[in-house]
């Protein structure tokens, strides 16, 4: 497959992907700008999961991302906390009523269709191809790469417990599976 078949497949791909977010968040009244707020939430960690966070993740501005915010807060869609050791930073985290809009939206149904005609094997290998594809793309842009904790050059084993080797602190396993906007793979060391 030459780039420029590479380039129209994933482009008409991510066109699907928010076609179908048009028409989830749409069903749920949401934007699918919020919506992609809304599913960063829910994967991220509390090291990520502020107004800062979102706008690194997303690539908007500061200020589309916190009226954004500020419609998902209203519909009840997330929850606001503050940072327990610094009273300036605010977490948002998505409610029960969010993790269910979720729930019906992600993974696009499309994609599981389509899936669902491949071998696992098939999908791991797509999965591994997509990972690396991307995670090259982040490294030529040189992006932040949001990936998940568990594979960051700071998460540290330590016995039968994990701690964050940038910030000291200890993470529980689920934390480890959330990613962060911290992250940076081994290699970057």
């Amino acid at each position: 497959m030459s780039l420029k078949q590479v380039h129209n497949t994933l482009e008409r791909l991510c066109n699907l992907l928010r076609v179908e977010a048009r028409e989830q968040g749409a069903g749920g009244g949401l934007l699918p700008v919020q919506l992609e707020a809304l599913h960063y939430l829910f994967q991220c960690n509390r090291y990520s999961d502020t107004v800062q966070g979102v706008t690194e993740y997303l690539g908007q501005t500061k200020g589309t991302v916190s009226q954004t915010l500020k419609v998902l807060e209203n519909r009840g869609l997330i929850t606001r906390h503050p940072d327990s050791s610094d009273r300036r930073l605010v977490h948002f985290r998505p409610s029960r009523s969010g993790r269910r809009q979720l729930a019906h939206a992600v993974p696009a149904r499309f994609l599981s269709a389509a899936l669902e005609t491949k071998s696992a094997t098939e999908t791991q290998q797509l999965a591994d191809d997509l990972i690396e594809l991307l995670r090259t793309a982040q490294e030529t842009r040189a992006m932040k790469t949001f990936g998940a904790c568990k594979t960051c050059r700071f998460n540290e084993r330590v016995a039968s417990r994990f701690r964050c080797g940038l910030t000291g602190e200890s993470l529980s396993k689920p934390d480890t599976e959330k990613i962060c906007r911290e992250h940076q793979y081994p290699e970057a060391c």
